[in-house]
């Protein structure tokens, strides 16, 4: 194994974890921020108030985006034992 095959497929490794966590990734931080944004012009600064909708959103983007997320990694791991004979030899 060469340094250059290590590298790419951590490269590849590091872009499929990125890509599927940044469904449940992205709407967490979209609903944190509409939640500050009205926690902020009603002036009601309690704490507490933004982990339920992101709790809620995040599980909802989970279930939508499962599929996609599971055939992801399904595609990533059978390249990568298909190309197990080209690692070792």
């Amino acid at each position: 194994m060469t340094v250059e095959l290590v590298t790419g497929i951590m490269a590849e490794t590091v872009r499929v974890i990125l890509f599927v966590a940044a469904p449940v990734l992205i709407v967490g931080l979209i609903v944190g921020v509409a939640v500050s944004l009205i926690q902020a012009a009603t002036q009601v600064q309690e704490i507490t108030l933004v982990f339920v909708p992101k709790i809620l959103a995040c599980l909802i983007a989970l279930i939508a985006a499962l599929p996609w997320m599971i055939a992801t990694l399904i595609t990533y791991t059978q390249e990568l034992f298909r190309h197990i004979p080209m690692y070792v030899g």
